[in-house]
């Protein structure tokens, strides 16, 4: 979600008829689009659902996704409606991080191939990824079928066959797509209407990870008429409503004679919007986006992305320590050669990938299959969190494995 799909004039709105429209779309799916750079995601996403996600100035100005992008959707086969939410995750090799967070976000994924390309670096560590993040429901998308002829169309969907093999992805299937041509566009739409929906869990405290944090208000705007800032992301577990008080973790940063701290922050929810419909209560499921009463400054440009949000005293203390268990890949992704993985070391910098937020770790201690570190920007320990390894090679960050928080 961008701070174009929140314009001012939305939370004007007190109309709240898209309750009840929604209330009647129970099933709601998130879905992250991933794949090599230029193999057509965003494209492919706008023949979906209409909306062109690459909005930040940078992303039009260079053909690329950069930051996460979202859109959303109401398909409908047979009769049954469903609400979903993609997640446009970047394919650029230096943008890893970003990804990383996107597939924290989503309960299946898209993975796009492009038939004129083939199999990529990037393609390999998105699909690596899916599997750190244990994203298992996979559509495989053979797209560009309009710019090669049916026999290599053929090849190259032996090589995807060959590539997923032994994989989370070994049963996925493959559509012959061209987002350019329209050519099979309704058949990704049928296939995510039958997608399993996972069970929700509604009962927890609340977890809210924060993938965007904007101020939607234009310049020139009266005081009477300003918004407080806006928190976009993805409710994880339990139900936020208008008007409950959250405590977001690890908050803002304050520098004080050269040194970082970090103070979390409490608001109250003032609206909430699950993409253009206004609601009263947040379940898990779909992007959501919520007013507070936040100041602008602390929400602008993303100053919040990263962040957990829950009811006041829900969520752990804020922690600089991290314990891991972990288990590393055989070879490094993303590289055109193969490499093995090196074991990890003692002091070694490793970047880690938590929910949708990255911070850097130095190892303090090891043994065979955990290790304990110290972070550069601090973390929320939720056990049992998933966590993406990242080694820096030749000047990249390289994912090399995952684990879960101890």
């Amino acid at each position: 979600m961008t701070k174009e799909d929140i314009p001012n004039e939305t939370f004007k709105s007190k109309d709240l008829n898209g309750v009840q429209e929604l209330d009647k779309i129970p099933e709601m799916l998130n879905v992250g689009m991933v794949g090599h750079i230029d193999h057509g995601k965003t494209t492919l996403l706008s023949k979906i659902t209409g909306k062109f996600t690459d909005t930040h100035s940078e992303e039009l100005k260079r053909g690329i996704t950069i930051k996460l992008g979202y859109a959303d959707t109401i398909l409908e086969k047979n009769g049954k409606k469903r609400y979903v939410s993609f997640i446009d995750c970047p394919g650029h090799e230096m943008l890893m991080a970003t990804m990383l967070s996107g597939a924290a976000l989503i309960d299946a994924a898209i993975l796009i191939i492009a038939a004129n390309e083939g199999i990529k670096p990037q393609t390999k560590e998105h699909l690596t990824a899916l599997q750190a993040k244990k994203v298992n429901k996979i559509i495989i998308i053979q797209n560009k079928i309009d710019l090669v002829t049916k026999e290599q169309a053929q090849t190259n969907y032996k090589q995807i066959k060959d590539f997923v093999k032994n994989t989370i992805a070994q049963d996925a299937p493959i559509i012959p797509v061209s987002a350019q041509q329209d050519i099979n566009i309704d058949k990704i739409k049928d296939l995510l209407m039958e997608i399993a929906i996972p069970k929700r869990d509604t009962k927890s405290p609340a977890e809210f990870l924060i993938a965007r944090s904007f101020d939607i208000n234009k310049p020139g705007t009266k005081i009477e008429n300003l918004h407080g800032g806006v928190l976009a992301g993805i409710l994880k577990k339990g139900t936020i409503k208008i008007g409950d008080e959250i405590e977001i973790k690890p908050g803002i940063t304050k520098k004080v004679a050269n040194q970082f701290t970090y103070h979390p922050v409490k608001t109250k929810i003032t609206s909430i919007f699950r993409g253009k419909y206004p609601i009263s209560e947040a379940t898990p499921g779909g992007s959501l986006a919520f007013e507070t009463e936040l100041d602008n400054p602390l929400t602008k440009t993303d100053s919040l992305s990263g962040n957990i949000a829950s009811k006041p005293g829900s969520l752990p203390e804020i922690t600089e320590s991290l314990k891991i268990k972990y288990d590393l890949f055989d070879e490094i992704l993303g590289e055109t050669e193969n490499k093995k993985i090196e074991d990890l070391k003692p002091s070694e910098l490793i970047m880690l990938s938590i929910n949708t937020t990255t911070t850097v770790g130095k190892i303090e201690k090891m043994t065979k299959d955990e290790i304990q570190l110290s972070l550069k920007i601090p973390a929320i320990p939720i056990v049992g969190d998933s966590v993406g390894l990242a080694r820096n090679i030749n000047g990249h960050w390289r994912l090399i494995g995952f684990g879960e928080i101890l």
